[in-house]
């Protein structure tokens, strides 16, 4: 395990959910690593498979549900906050918590990658090392560019320990707790 390099935090998270509060609904924003992220808006494919996942969710696991954008608590201390794609967890597992909820409870998160220049750092390294020290079981990076779903497991010490890789039109066994086969011949549709 490389050393990693503390860094000073841009603001307080409470200035950082001060600006989050206010920013128009064209823009939204995320806490990682102490600096402010500005989460791009998805294009109408990268809806197209959220909500595709969100009814594979529903079908197979009708206890849980999978909140689009839920804020989330990401990091010890309170000094993170992240905007998964989606966050599977138990239904009404959110209400009551407001804009940014702790992650405990959350079974997975689901990223599907952006066509813009920071999706790399931002949903293939920082984003995944957060839902890790979190603690989230599974993290699933849908990563458009190389048409794979990618499913981390087993967070220890702030990574996840194993990596599979599927190419769109696999069958993908989600495993424990989320415990969900996906067929994923649909996701082509969604290519560009």
């Amino acid at each position: 395990m490389t050393p990693r390099t503390v860094r000073r935090a841009q603001m307080s998270i409470e200035d950082f959910e001060q600006v989050a509060r206010t920013a128009p609904e064209t823009v939204k924003f995320e806490f990682i690593n102490g600096r402010i992220e500005v989460k791009p808006m998805p294009d109408q494919l990268h809806k197209a498979m959220v909500m595709w996942f969100l009814r594979q969710c529903m079908q197979h696991r009708p206890e849980l549900a999978l909140y689009p954008e839920q804020g989330l608590v990401t990091e010890t201390y309170r000094n993170g906050r992240a905007r998964p794609d989606g966050a599977l967890a138990p239904l009404d597992h959110f209400a009551g918590h407001g804009e940014w909820a702790p992650a405990d409870g959350v079974l997975m998160t689901v990223e599907v990658t952006s066509h813009d220049r920071d999706t790399d750092l931002r949903d293939r390294v920082e984003k995944r090392g957060r839902y890790a020290a979190t603690g989230i079981p599974v993290y699933l990076l849908v990563d458009r560019d190389a048409e794979k779903l990618v499913v981390y497991t087993d967070p220890y010490k702030g990574e996840y320990q194993n990596r599979a890789s599927h190419a769109y039109g696999a069958t993908v066994k989600l495993p424990h707790p989320v415990s969900i086969t996906l067929e994923t011949e649909k996701l082509k549709d969604y290519t560009r």
